[in-house]
């Protein structure tokens, strides 16, 4: 899609506003600081997502680590996990002080550990709680306060049941509502089966969208293409990549050029563009192997790209391993194409 058919960026909006068009997902283990700081120079204009961090570990924990960030990830969202007001309220303020530009209430997430503290999916049953922990993070914080859901959970079908739950999370003070388009199963699914098999319903967020006008609603859930993210703008207001921005990252930075006007990239100039980030961590005492595992997709489909993995995947954890590795997985990818072109 081109020219004036594509649903753009506001121009004249500030960051954070603008980049509701586009946004990649909290994944545990998947988007940590590394990987956000990659995704942003694939991606300027999309808003980002810290993996889930549960609000007591904001509150005791070890805040240099579990809220790590540069200022080059905003506009940026801390998930938070939980169900206790109180907690979630001090956790958001915590937040705002640390220069996070949204605080995100998880209500989607189904695995077992979420399930045994009651947050994630198991709050899509319960709507008041959910209402006052949103109203206590809001009133904690200054920072847009957001929630990200289900359907559903298990067998539930009811779309009046699920715009109910979304009506108390804004009346109560939620500025946006993420909705991962799937219920979740949390008897007899496993988290990774919850991602693919229960079915996905766009239209429960379409209708959503329509009945709520003024409601900003951000869809995710099973868009792994372009024509399906700019399909998908047409009726909701933002669109949200999980696995696919991690395992085909430079999709992310095809929408985001597509959403901004901004030229293509190659992938190899992107990558390069890391090279600094990756040497300031590295003189910090980070192994090359927690960086380079969230670049390992940037060349998938592409002549090569399974060598480029290989030898990334091979060499990034051997002692002395550094950007000379990164540029040897580079020559491998661009002596490929070269065979496949001759």
């Amino acid at each position: 899609m081109t020219g004036s058919t594509l649903p753009s960026y506001d121009a004249h909006a500030d960051a954070y506003t603008a980049s509701l068009r586009l946004s990649v997902a909290p994944m545990m283990d998947w988007t940590d600081a590394h990987c956000r700081e990659f995704h942003r120079l694939l991606a300027p204009g999309a808003r980002l997502y810290t993996e889930m961090v549960h609000a007591k570990a904001v509150i005791h924990g070890d805040r240099t680590r579990l809220l790590a960030k540069t200022a080059l990830q905003s506009p940026l969202a801390l998930q938070l996990g939980g169900s206790e007001p109180d907690a979630l309220a001090q956790a958001a303020r915590i937040a705002a002080d640390h220069g996070f530009d949204e605080v995100n209430l998880n209500c989607g997430c189904p695995s077992d550990r979420v399930q045994a503290g009651r947050f994630g999916a198991c709050l899509m049953r319960e709507p008041t709680l959910v209402a006052d922990c949103v109203a206590a993070m809001a009133q904690a914080s200054d920072v847009p306060v957001t929630v990200k859901c289900r359907l559903g959970v298990d067998d539930d079908d009811d779309y009046d049941a699920f715009a109910r739950f979304v009506d108390g999370a804004v009346a109560a003070g939620a500025s946006m509502i993420v909705v991962h388009a799937r219920n979740a199963w949390l008897n007899g699914l496993s988290p990774k089966e919850n991602r693919d098999i229960p079915p996905l319903r766009y239209d429960w967020a379409h209708r959503l969208k329509r009945e709520r006008p003024a409601l900003p609603v951000v869809l995710n859930g099973g868009i792994a293409a372009q024509a399906l993210a700019f399909e998908q703008l047409a009726h909701v207001d933002g669109v949200m990549l999980g696995r696919a921005a991690y395992h085909d990252p430079y999709l992310l930075h095809q929408l985001d050029a597509a959403l901004s006007g901004a030229p293509l990239r190659p992938r190899a100039e992107l990558l390069r563009a890391l090279r600094p980030y990756v040497e300031a961590r590295m003189a910090e005492g980070v192994a090359l192997k927690h960086i380079v595992r969230h670049v390992l997709g940037l060349f998938h489909g592409q002549p090569g790209g399974r060598l480029y993995r290989q030898v990334l995947s091979e060499g990034a954890h051997l002692p002395g391993a550094d950007w000379a590795l990164v540029e040897q997985a580079l020559a491998a990818t661009d002596a490929a194409a070269a065979r496949r072109a001759a």
